[in-house]
């Protein structure tokens, strides 16, 4: 899938298929497997998850401005070019088929200690928010409105581009789960 290019439709297709993912593939996992790793310095599967419901809420405050009208344009989101650059550039690195590696930001770092297998719910239930928040904000031309991301000021794109990268990030998350669960010790 190219991330890069989803319609809106499509990216709404992809959030829900997400969720009915996250619900197949990890909802019957005990409090063991969801926080198993392979090693020290690989995430559990409920770490995958606590990361997704990290950055995803960091997202929140961006789109409850552009809701309540509070959006000021920033002298970057004004030039041009770069929020397409950045936009693509950004999805293109966090799809699933990336290998490049990133260090999660500290708002969205996972906690290092057991996670309760409740995790999974509440991803679910997130998902859907987190749903419900794009399709609100259809209405104000996605691909038009540019937005600063929320972990670094320097990074700016489009309502659109946010909307790809969420679900390219937790597609991109979901199949690192599936390596964790695939990898041998993984308890059955």
């Amino acid at each position: 899938m190219n991330y890069q290019t989803l319609t809106l439709p499509e990216i709404f297709d992809e959030a829900e298929a997400i969720t009915d993912a996250a619900r197949t593939l990890f909802d019957h996992l005990n409090t063991q497997q969801l926080n198993w790793k392979p090693n020290a310095d690989s995430w559990s599967v409920a770490q995958c998850l606590e990361h997704l419901i990290s950055t995803n809420r960091e997202f929140y405050p961006v789109f409850d401005r552009i809701l309540k009208g509070e959006r000021r344009k920033t002298l970057l989101q004004r030039l041009p070019y770069l929020p397409r650059m950045f936009g693509r550039m950004m999805v293109k690195a966090l799809s699933p088929n990336s290998h490049q590696k990133f260090k999660a930001p500290a708002s969205a770092r996972p906690s290092s200690s057991s996670i309760d297998p409740q995790i999974v719910g509440r991803f679910i239930t997130q998902q859907r928010e987190t749903l419900a928040k794009m399709k609100s904000l259809q209405e104000y031309d996605p691909a038009k409105t540019i937005i600063t991301s929320p972990f670094a000021s320097v990074l700016v794109y489009s309502l659109l581009d946010a909307f790809r990268l969420i679900v390219a990030h937790e597609r991109r998350h979901f199949a690192q789960a599936q390596r964790v669960m695939e990898a041998d010790g993984f308890p059955r």
